[in-house]
């Protein structure tokens, strides 16, 4: 037997994307893709039970993977704008006499807010209901600037309304509503400037 070390033809090593398949998409661009999604079929659909859907998706979904998708997305995003809609009309839903109660001790503390709004007179259950359903079809039929200013305007009635309470939580309720009535109206300025992603 000789000594002579004979040379080894190199193993081929896949590449590690051969291996794990493409990186998954960023949380970011994954929040990106379902808001524009949601926003596209909620305009495709004219009416009927496929709007209904598109109204409804958090009760399709689930809040808790709505917010999964997009409630960590960057303030002025199509996904968190599309977020604090949904969660506004989840609100109203469901607790619609609270939010109707705070509305309507709000409304002389931010009267223009108020017509901004657009809440039918008096404003009960019924009425906040309403302007939920009223604020996301105004997203689908292609408004998405007025929905958001109207849910804005909304926000800081609401919080105006809270800050009456003598109840300490409520006052930090009533700032969570300014921040979002003010992240609203700045998405409002970014999707008519063409800026909102």
């Amino acid at each position: 037997m000789s000594d002579v070390h004979r040379p080894r033809r190199p193993t081929y090593l896949p590449d590690l994307e051969e291996v794990a398949g493409p990186a998954p998409d960023p949380p970011s661009a994954v929040a990106q893709r379902t808001a524009h999604a949601v926003l596209a079929a909620g305009r495709a659909s004219r009416g009927g039970p496929q709007r209904q859907r598109m109204l409804d998706l958090v009760g399709h979904v689930g809040v808790d993977d709505l917010a999964e998708l997009w409630r960590d997305s960057p303030e002025d995003s199509l996904p968190a704008s599309l977020w604090g809609l949904y969660l506004l009309r989840t609100w109203v839903r469901q607790d619609g006499a609270e939010a109707a109660r705070l509305f309507a001790a709000g409304r002389s503390g931010a009267e223009v807010a108020s017509v901004v709004a657009g809440v039918a007179e008096p404003p009960g259950p019924a009425e906040v209901a309403a302007l939920g359903d009223a604020v996301l079809t105004c997203v689908f039929d292609g408004e998405l600037g007025d929905a958001l200013e109207r849910a804005a305007a909304f926000a800081r009635v609401v919080a105006a309304g809270r800050a009456h309470e003598e109840d300490p939580a409520q006052h930090r309720l009533g700032m969570g509503n300014l921040r979002l009535a003010e992240r609203l109206e700045r998405a409002a300025r970014l999707w008519r400037a063409g800026r909102l992603e």
